[in-house]
């Protein structure tokens, strides 16, 4: 991924916060099938401050799992809100009129390699962690114990676990640094405008 200085975001707490922000990753693969992307919810496992570890799981059904090489290097994405960026919102438009559509957006790319898990108590705990991720800001949080055990264990075959431990993070924060604070402040206005979230991170960067 091309990262261009003022929006690279290099601290691993924001990154980290980020990936639990937006846990929905495509995870990319090069199989012997070829390129292959999924789309899956995803845990981030920091227990360990050296070996900081993404989580998840696919269908038993997806033949994902057999058709990866051992330890094979795959990359993740995660992304935030995005938006397109109107020249009308730049002042400076008014000034010189050298200005031009631009999108804005923040994303993060892990890489590592992935290893599929069997285990029956690995995926249920995992099952955990993702639910009690998920559940946590709702009045009433479900958890996987509220169901019967027996139909949780009969469940358990349909899917299999990952595991990929993170070698590399990167990101990337495009969120107008680049323009002047007068342009900034026109972008920030008029993402308020259309209701965006994208606003109060331009405010804050």
């Amino acid at each position: 991924m091309y990262i261009p200085k003022h929006f690279e975001e290099s601290n691993i707490e924001v990154l980290h916060e980020f990936i639990k922000c937006n846990p929905f990753a495509a995870l990319i693969t090069n199989t012997e099938d070829g390129l292959n992307a999924e789309h899956i919810p995803v845990y981030l496992n920091t227990e360990n401050a050296n070996r900081v570890r993404v989580q998840g799981h696919i269908a038993t059904s997806n033949s994902l799992w057999k058709r990866s090489s051992p330890a094979q290097e795959c990359l993740l994405i995660f992304q935030g809100s995005n938006a397109y960026i109107t020249p009308n919102w730049f002042p400076s438009k008014e000034t010189d009129g050298r200005v031009v559509p631009t999108w804005n957006y923040s994303v993060v790319h892990v890489r590592g390699n992935i290893e599929f898990i069997h285990e029956p108590a690995w995926k249920l705990e995992l099952l955990n962690k993702l639910t009690a991720q998920h559940e946590n800001t709702l009045n009433n949080p479900w958890k996987v114990s509220d169901a019967p055990p027996e139909f949780i264990q009969k469940l358990l075959p349909a899917i299999v676990g990952f595991e990929i431990v993170v070698n590399d993070i990167v990101g990337k924060f495009k969120l107008s640094q680049n323009q002047t604070q007068d342009n900034r402040t026109g972008i920030a206005e008029g993402l308020e405008k259309q209701g965006h979230e994208m606003a109060r991170q331009i405010s804050k960067s």
